[in-house]
């Protein structure tokens, strides 16, 4: 069965780092797209950022909120991907999800594009 692990959540000061790996259990090259989403309290989950890699290539995608402060990146040997958070907001604060999708056939920031999910970790951006 496949299960995807979030951790690296926690507490993170106004303009601090943080940095989240989403584990997967089977082999990563297996999907074309890994994405980390985020629910705040009350809100829709959004995409955050988006690892994807078709045909030989790789592209990476950024919520505009974040664009220049998260870095997406991957590890094929651990089957991990990370998001490098850096001068985090308050606002930033929600639970971060890693999904997985074997073919990226619409937005990468759809929520119904992926069927796989972890179970969420939880990010507070708090002095």
């Amino acid at each position: 069965q496949l299960t995807l692990v979030e951790s690296g959540g926690g507490l993170g000061q106004p303009g601090g780092s943080l940095r989240l790996s989403c584990v997967v259990s089977e082999n990563i090259l297996n999907f074309e797209a890994i994405t980390w989403f985020r629910q705040a309290p009350g809100k829709e989950r959004e995409g955050v950022s988006c690892f994807h890699w078709t045909e030989g290539k790789t592209y990476t995608y950024y919520a505009e909120s974040v664009k220049g402060r998260f870095t997406i990146s991957r590890d094929p040997a651990r089957n991990t991907v990370y998001l490098q958070m850096n001068s985090l907001k308050p606002e930033d604060t929600a639970v971060y999800y890693c999904a997985a999708d074997r073919s990226l056939d619409g937005g990468w920031f759809w929520v119904d594009e992926y069927d796989t999910w972890g179970q969420g970790v939880r990010v507070t951006v708090s002095s």
